[in-house]
């Protein structure tokens, strides 16, 4: 009898890249596929428990990283969350070193096909030694995959010159043929340059990273669909001329409404919540690997006093080795108490799913990370973006080319201020301006929420392109073994 079908996860380790992957596992586990999902230790035990009825299919495969000098990487330190900027690509080293054990366990348990994140370059290598395809999955947007375009684009092999110049970052790359807002604005494109095509420690640049797992895949899977970005998808698959699938939203499941509340650690925000009016509230979140400084915060939070809308705001406190005074004034002095009629502060981990899915939230102000987007906008909650790093530019951009958000606006310099952050605030939840915003959000839940969209067509239609190599193996197999399957 033909063995059943068999993938590898190889995820990058940040909660941006670890939660697709699994959420990803979790869709092909009901599709009837079993999934190896690799990390190390701390993360895997992060993940939200898998349901009885999928662990037969998920097999959670915890590879420690190597040991490291002392000062290499904080203390227990495993996932993007862990570490201050400085280090990143020192995590990046250590995820590097990951594959070892992992040629190991590819070459022991010889899957059908790897799914690889853009970290993990090295598995080409693997994967060409031992016969097995690869699935490059973009946890992005397809619009930010076409902007930065096919892999030769990435690494320069095209240009006259080793990096774009930041100019070239701000309008649409001559391949987009039709209007579009994705390009960075100046100041994000000179990070943009020096963080993604630059050199750095790890002896190999984020894009260059990017480009050797995309020119050693056999298909690129996408985190999205043809409803919200078809013109996307279709440039892509031009300039790459490879099979492009996009594998739907894979929106989180939506939690069981309580139908008491329980007194534990979250019941207060529940119970704030209960007492606003309906579609009244803000959520405002910033990723957990989004790092704000205390100026940014404070402007945030001078901008929701001054919008007078109610807000639930979870925020990450500075990391536990700043000094006491610069947690204790990480928010405006009296702050939290003039806003305790109108909003409330949750420091830490907050039920973020369930907070937006209350009757009483009815937008949200977030860094536009493109999980967060599929999240809210399932619910159908206007978006304000605020966004900061990596492709967060790209993705507001395309929101608000979609009709799905507004932006912050920002000075040349990338600051902001709370004027225009209550301005924008009010323009997207309140004001006859943003009137049709609110509709389109509302219309966009219809997608972004549909599981059977998702999982019935186009979780499917991935798992098909998955057997249909699978299949043809098994037959010249089983055909050698004088075996016929019918």
């Amino acid at each position: 009898m033909a063995k059943e079908l068999h993938v590898v996860m190889l995820p990058w380790s940040g909660f941006g890249h670890l939660m697709p992957f699994f959420q990803l596992s979790i869709a092909l586990a009901k599709a009837k596929v079993h999934v190896s999902y690799i990390s190390t230790p701390k993360n895997i035990q992060r993940l939200p428990k898998v349901s009885p009825d999928l662990q037969h299919f998920i097999h959670l495969v915890s590879i420690p990283f190597p040991t490291l000098e002392p000062d290499f990487l904080p203390q227990g330190a495993e996932a993007g969350v862990d570490v201050p900027l400085e280090k990143f690509n020192n995590l990046m080293i250590a995820y590097d070193l990951l594959q070892t054990p992992i040629k190991q366990f590819i070459a022991d348990q010889m899957p059908d096909w790897i799914v690889a994140d853009f970290a993990a370059y090295w598995v080409g290598d693997i994967a060409k030694e031992y016969g097995v395809p690869i699935v490059y999955f973009s946890v992005f947007s397809a619009a930010t995959s076409v902007f930065f375009g096919p892999p030769e684009h990435l690494t320069g092999e095209k240009r006259n010159y080793a990096l774009p110049s930041p100019q070239s970052l701000t309008c649409p790359p001559e391949w987009i043929t039709f209007p579009s807002l994705v390009a960075f604005k100046e100041y994000e494109a000179i990070s943009a340059t020096q963080s993604a095509f630059g050199p750095n420690s790890s002896g190999i640049s984020l894009t260059s990273r990017f480009a050797k797992i995309i020119s050693a895949s056999q298909a690129l899977a996408i985190r999205t669909c043809y409803e919200i970005e078809g013109d996307y998808l279709e440039v892509y698959r031009k300039i790459t001329g490879k099979p492009v699938i996009p594998t739907g939203v894979l929106p989180p499941e939506q939690p069981e409404k309580r139908a008491k509340r329980e007194i534990n650690s979250d019941w207060f925000m529940f119970d704030w919540l209960d007492k606003q009016n309906p579609m009244s509230v803000v959520f405002v979140g910033f990723g957990s690997e989004c790092k704000l400084g205390k100026e940014q915060v404070h402007e945030i939070a001078y901008g929701l006093e001054l919008s007078e809308l109610p807000f639930i705001w979870a925020i990450r406190k500075p990391n536990s080795d700043n000094n006491a005074d610069e947690v204790d004034d990480f928010l405006p002095l009296g702050f939290v108490d003039r806003t305790s009629e109108k909003g409330l502060v949750c420091f830490g981990w907050v039920p973020q799913m369930e907070l937006l899915g209350h009757p009483s939230v009815g937008g949200s102000l977030s860094h536009s990370g493109w999980g967060s987007v599929i999240e809210t906008l399932q619910f159908g909650h206007c978006l304000v973006v605020l966004p900061f790093i990596y492709d967060q530019p790209l993705t507001a951009r395309l929101l608000v080319e979609k009709g799905l958000a507004v932006e912050v606006k920002r000075n040349e310099d990338g600051s902001f201020s709370r004027d225009e952050v209550a301005k924008t605030l009010r323009r997207a939840m309140v004001e006859e301006e943003g009137e049709q915003l609110r509709t389109s959000a509302s219309k966009a839940a219809a997608v972004f929420g549909d599981h059977k969209l998702h999982q019935g067509h186009y979780m499917c239609a991935f798992v098909d392109y998955l057997k249909k190599k699978w299949y043809k193996e098994i037959i010249i197999l089983d055909f050698m073994d004088h075996h016929w399957i019918t």
